[in-house]
């Protein structure tokens, strides 16, 4: 078994660099602040740029169905970056969660709707959503939807993104269904990420289209590559982090030094600089095994979030604490921060979650 590459290539570093610059113009603190005080949180007309003119959106999807058949490692460099900004866009449900699904499920076989809706997520013409909670992690039970004849029925909670949503893939029993998102009610409810809402849906009778192929095992790994790509978006949150409070500390002064040159924050610093590394080695295991299909998959990916979900809540809230004052105000966005960390910890999986199902996997017992 070949080992994993975790260094990342230059192609991956030319990515990197047109989606920070994109992010940077774009999604600025003060950007991301106005935005989710507005009705509309989500930024659609970035979300457009990201996938047609930087395709985002298309980077694991084959040529043959107009994506530039990359991998998830590509795709997770872009979680890095959107971390790194807390930019409100729907990658995670769309590019991520619903792209995931339909590869799997083509992977077992073609299907003619499957592949014209995923061309369409990967030309940026629609978003989808899987829909699910976004606390669902893999084998996780969902909720129950019934199908009388193509028609829905039933109410799942707490999707994120379904509010920019075209299409909804939902599970019902064992089958996914595509359902146009107009014919079914999606409620935007309080959420602590401001930067990524959540939505109930409610389907009463929604007319859907069935798709072929195993719908429980769609989900499952589409779940797991969700949750290996959230890894890097919380190395991203993590990394800002620790850069904006490092550069804060060298520039605040009291009793006439910089605050960074005390030796109690530079311990702090370097402890969370080591946090942040193992992460990113950790995130990056995990991208490079779903790119792979590599044999120990599923456990990189439950180690990687298990680690990355804590050291982004760590980071910061560390940068809260060292930020002092101005850190607790609403025009610094650190809080965006602190809140999109929290609101990763439970996505997906929790990191008790994730180690619980990691103990079976290396012959580990309660």
């Amino acid at each position: 078994m070949s080992e994993p590459d975790l260094l990342y290539t230059d192609v991956e570093e030319e990515l990197r660099a047109s989606v920070r610059s994109l992010l940077a113009d774009r999604a600025d603190a003060a950007e991301v602040l106005g935005r989710v005080e507005s009705a509309q949180p989500l930024d659609l007309d970035l979300w457009r740029t990201l996938a047609v003119e930087v395709g985002a959106t298309s980077l694991p999807v084959p040529e043959a169905l107009g994506g530039q058949g990359a991998s998830w490692r590509e795709t997770a460099v872009v979680a890095e970056e959107l971390g790194r900004s807390v930019a409100p866009v729907p990658f995670l449900g769309s590019a991520v969660l619903a792209s995931a699904t339909l590869l799997h499920l083509l992977g077992q076989g073609a299907d003619a709707n499957a592949e014209a809706l995923l061309s369409r997520l990967a030309e940026g013409a629609a978003t989808a959503v899987l829909a699910v909670p976004l606390s669902a992690f893999p084998g996780s039970p969902l909720a129950p939807v019934s199908d009388h004849g193509g028609a829905l029925s039933g109410s799942i909670r707490s999707v994120a993104d379904a509010t920019a949503a075209d299409v909804l893939i939902v599970p019902a029993g064992t089958v996914l269904h595509l359902v146009e998102a107009a014919t079914a009610t999606v409620k935007p409810v309080v959420s602590l990420d401001l930067t990524r809402p959540v939505s109930d849906i409610e389907l009463t009778a929604s007319p859907s289209v069935a798709l072929a192929g195993d719908g429980a095992a769609a989900v499952r790994a589409a779940l797991l590559v969700g949750a290996g790509v959230l890894a890097s978006e919380q190395v991203g949150v993590a990394e800002w982090c620790l850069t904006t409070t490092v550069a804060y500390l060298k520039e605040r002064y009291q009793f006439g030094r910089p605050v960074g040159s005390f030796q109690a924050l530079k311990h702090r610093l370097a402890d969370l600089w080591q946090r942040v590394a193992l992460a990113r080695a950790a995130a990056r295991a995990a991208a490079d095994a779903l790119a792979t299909g590599a044999r120990d998959l599923e456990i990189t990916v439950r180690v990687a979030q298990a680690l990355c979900a804590q050291t982004a809540v760590h980071a910061a809230e560390e940068a809260l604490q060292l930020h002092g004052g101005i850190g607790m105000t609403w025009e610094h966005p650190v809080h965006l921060y602190l809140k999109r960390a929290k609101a990763d910890e439970i996505a997906l999986g929790t990191p008790g979650r994730h180690r619980a199902a990691l103990a079976p996997l290396v012959g580990l017992t309660a």
